[in-house]
């Protein structure tokens, strides 16, 4: 064998591997550019031990091929580091990179709540068909303001953060079908115009935005983002672009899987909100407050780091996490 021929095809390729052994994989497409690398240099170093075992090439590429191991391991290691890079950048990349999906679905969602609200208030003789009299006054009159308050705080707080999480799970699980994501948000935003419309008829729509603004700004958006992500979902497989339609449903859905991830810990400040903040003495202006500036953190959240990131080459894509396994059984 031609050991300077071989050397002079085969250098692009290992100047590449080199390249990516410098930074961290921040997509899955880098992640599969890095194993796909790692895999075709590993087999010129086999060809050039059994054909012309040259000290220096062989020394050069043993280095490069355990730079690649090491920057694969790096990639998945445990710790405060890991979790601090997730909310940095790959959370926030995600919600900005997906921010059209979700934004559209909490604008459509909120003008058709306030057209059920004003519609249900035009036509009182649908709420007779929904709820008898004895409901609409329990309602008003008690369950309504009670059901922030009945339970101790902490554990309503648990309780509620784990039916939202629930609900967003579900809406980017089955997302890949598309329907599943609208019937449960259209059952969601009917249950709240229903109830809003009824306490507002009674002169009680001061007590229901003063209770359900405070945690419902930032639970309602979280649902609109686990949404608007799982109608994303869906369209990758039915507009896939250049991509085929697996490879573009397996990143969407990984980048998916990170948001479900981060989505549950707004969710729990959601909870938070509405176990401690929502039934407490607080004056209604400072409550409501409260809930607009959790909204307002979120929003400047994904727009500021959210938007570097993005424009960083950040994509939410988690399947680096999976390139140590995959280079190791390469090797």
């Amino acid at each position: 064998m031609d050991l300077d021929a071989y050397v002079g095809a085969h250098q692009p390729t290992w100047d590449r591997l080199d390249q990516m052994t410098r930074r961290r994989p921040r997509s899955g497409a880098e992640a599969d550019e890095l194993v796909d690398l790692y895999q075709e240099v590993a087999t010129h170093l086999s060809v050039i031990r059994s054909s012309a075992p040259d000290p220096a090439v062989v020394t050069y590429l043993s280095g490069l091929l355990a730079r690649a191991r090491t920057r694969a391991a790096g990639t998945t290691t445990a710790g405060w580091s890991g979790v601090a890079d997730f909310f940095a950048r790959r959370f926030p990349a995600s919600l900005y990179r997906t921010r059209r999906w979700w934004l559209t679905t909490m604008s459509v969602s909120y003008a058709l709540t306030g057209v059920a609200i004003w519609w249900l208030l035009q036509h009182p003789q649908a709420e007779s068909r929904l709820l008898d009299p004895e409901q609409v006054r329990q309602l008003v009159d008690s369950d309504f303001e009670s059901y922030y308050s009945e339970s101790a705080a902490s554990h309503f707080a648990a309780q509620v953060w784990t039916n939202n999480a629930w609900v967003t799970a579900i809406c980017i699980a089955f997302g890949v079908l598309g329907a599943p994501v609208v019937y449960v948000l259209w059952q969601n935003m009917l249950n709240l115009a229903l109830v809003g419309s009824i306490m507002i008829r009674h002169d009680r729509g001061d007590l229901f935005f003063g209770l359900i603004l405070p945690h419902g700004l930032l639970e309602l958006t979280a649902v609109f983002v686990s949404a608007g992500v799982g109608l994303r979902l869906f369209w990758s497989w039915v507009a896939p672009g250049e991509q085929s339609r697996g490879r573009s449903l397996a990143a969407e859905g990984r980048s998916a899987g990170g948001v479900a991830m981060g989505l549950a810990v707004v969710l729990l400040v959601s909870g938070i909100i509405e176990g401690f903040v929502t039934p407490s003495g607080l004056p209604t202006w400072a409550r409501i407050g409260i809930g607009i500036a959790a909204e307002v953190a979120f929003l400047v959240y994904v727009f500021v780091p959210g938007r570097r990131a993005s424009r960083s080459g950040w994509t939410g894509d988690i399947d680096a996490s999976l390139l140590e396994a995959r280079v190791a059984t390469a090797g």
